[in-house]
């Protein structure tokens, strides 16, 4: 009997971590993953840890040249260094999200006012800067629990996870996440990438060709999809 109740033991706490870092599992906070409500071959990107001065500009301007649109979620923190590039963000017409104030490792650790109180002074920053209203939203990590399920739900705001992650940050060149993206990808996709890489630009270059050349559409997420 005790080994029985042990096995449980764990297999509840493997499921619990699994619930917590897998932000696709729903479990503590819904999240839109995919974005199969617009069909075909369609892919969103998006893009974490922003803005940074030296990568995400030559990024902003990639995605111009390909008249592609995308959704920058971003560091309050940095977003307050950099406000002309999020206000370029905005001008080309992209979408900025919520990442939190300063993307803290033990950021799923604040209590629900800590948690609330970063969330809301990242918003009103961007909102500052941008003129716009930010209501989605991303954690970092992706980490889920029900204190960030009651902030999110106590701000109203809308949580954008992803199907497929680049582990652009884990590689060392634009070819290397290219290559993963390629054999990962699927149509209906929502791409984790990271503005602040030194190759982000490079890679998102030869990304977008490669979805031409493979019929793929690259969709814009609107706020009012969600």
């Amino acid at each position: 009997m005790t080994w029985i109740v042990l096995c449980l033991i764990v297999i509840a706490l493997a499921f619990l971590f699994y619930a917590s870092y897998s932000i696709r599992s729903g479990f503590y906070l819904k999240a839109v993953c995919k974005i199969s409500a617009f069909g075909g071959k369609t892919v969103a990107l998006t893009y974490d840890d922003g803005p940074d001065d030296l990568s995400t500009l030559p990024l902003l301007n990639v995605l111009l040249k390909h008249n592609v649109k995308a959704c920058f979620f971003c560091i309050g923190k940095k977003a307050e260094q950099f406000p002309e590039v999020v206000r370029k963000m905005i001008i080309d017409g992209h979408i900025v999200g919520n990442h939190s104030y300063i993307h803290a490792t033990c950021f799923p650790l604040y209590g629900k006012r800590r948690m609330t109180d970063d969330l809301l002074k990242t918003q009103r920053i961007l909102e500052d800067i941008s003129g716009c209203n930010i209501s989605l939203f991303r954690p970092p990590y992706g980490v889920t629990n029900p204190t960030i399920a009651s902030a999110v739900a106590t701000l109203g705001l809308k949580t954008i996870g992803w199907s497929l992650r680049s582990f652009d940050t884990q590689c060392k060149t634009a070819d290397e996440v290219l290559e993963r993206i390629k054999r990962k990808l699927k149509p209906q996709d929502i791409i984790l990438l990271h503005d602040r890489m030194p190759f982000a630009a490079e890679l998102t270059d030869k990304l977008l060709i490669y979805l031409k050349e493979n019929g793929y559409t690259v969709k814009e997420l609107e706020i009012n999809d969600f």
